[in-house]
């Protein structure tokens, strides 16, 4: 089959497409005729530092939507046929080819009226806004949240379809269309202080939950916006946590960490991509959520496109054309 081929960490700009040996599913994997696969900031840079478990040619690709070609033993959820979207196991080879294998148990199945590129779009971004917001904050209608980088868009239509007043800190170049995703107040993170911005907007009190995806320091600053019982969902980097527990105001710290549920060997969590899957996908059939997608590529157009996405410049997603 026809794939994207990362011959070496430190390669991903000088990836080709070449022929490798196509996959087949073993015990309750399916194989996926894979129509359309996202880019993320994830590919370059785990593609650039490499990473041990790897064979090369490598390829990567971890957000992929197509067609059940194949089911192995004991698969019962999927059928050949289905058009499914999954996020992928970074420990192996990725979505960047023509087929790709998964667990079954972690697809979501894309309902009619969703193109394959809105598909692919939302897992690695859109599952960890998810996990984020409603399976470790359990945000509710009411609340107020600060989501950093709000730019990247889901976290903000996430939290505005649960009734929550949203503030975000992007750059001034974002401010128009994260305010056209919904957010109610727009913080410029290069020239304001954030902090001071944040309690000036609630009144002294602070936000119920902080989305941070930024890093340590970013975290560490944002528990000084949270109000009391106040939660943290960190990403990038954990709040220094003992210096933030206080009696007089307490908070909650919580991680994500999407991919490494694959690694986890815990089926229950596992199975949690699908259902957020099918819950997001549900959202994007209903118009309730946009997919972001800002460019469909082809294959051959991968390498330069995440050299793009590198520069962090870029809005919205970048999805490949498989297999039209």
């Amino acid at each position: 089959m026809n794939a994207l081929l990362l011959e070496d960490k430190r390669k991903v700009s000088e990836m080709k497409v070449g022929d490798i040996q196509m996959p087949h599913p073993a015990k309750g994997e399916i194989l996926v005729k894979i129509k359309a696969t996202a880019l993320n900031p994830v590919d370059y840079k785990t593609g650039n530092g490499g990473n041990p478990i790897w064979t090369y040619p490598h390829v990567l690709g971890l957000d992929s939507a197509g067609v059940v070609e194949e089911v192995g033993e004991e698969v019962t959820t999927v059928k050949v046929g289905d058009r499914v979207v999954y996020h992928s196991d970074l420990s192996k080879k990725g979505g960047f080819a023509q087929y790709g294998v998964t667990p079954a148990h972690t697809v979501s199945l894309i309902p009619q009226g969703v193109s394959f590129e809105d598909a692919a779009a939302i897992p690695c971004a859109g599952y960890t806004a998810y996990q984020a917001l409603f399976h470790k904050m359990n945000a509710s209608k009411g609340q107020t949240i600060l989501i950093h980088a709000g730019a990247g868009g889901f976290a903000i239509q996430l939290a505005k379809n649960a009734g929550l007043t949203v503030l975000t800190t992007v750059s001034s170049a974002n401010h128009e269309f994260v305010k056209s995703l919904g957010a109610d107040y727009v913080i410029d993170y290069r020239k304001e202080d954030f902090v001071r911005k944040t309690l000036e907007l609630t009144g002294g009190i602070g936000v119920d939950l902080v989305l941070d995806t930024v890093g340590r320091d970013n975290a560490d600053e944002s528990v000084k916006a949270l109000a009391f019982n106040g939660q943290i969902v960190f990403i990038a980097g954990p709040p220094n946590v003992n210096d933030a527990i206080s009696f007089a105001h307490p908070l909650s710290f919580h991680q994500v960490a999407l991919g490494s549920v694959h690694q986890s060997n815990n089926v229950k969590e596992q199975r949690k991509l699908a259902e957020t899957g099918n819950k997001m996908l549900l959202l994007l059939q209903e118009n309730k959520l946009n997919a972001l997608v800002e460019k469909v590529i082809s294959l051959d157009e991968v390498p330069a496109a995440l050299d793009e996405l590198a520069t962090r410049r870029v809005k919205g997603k970048i999805v490949a054309v498989i297999d039209k």
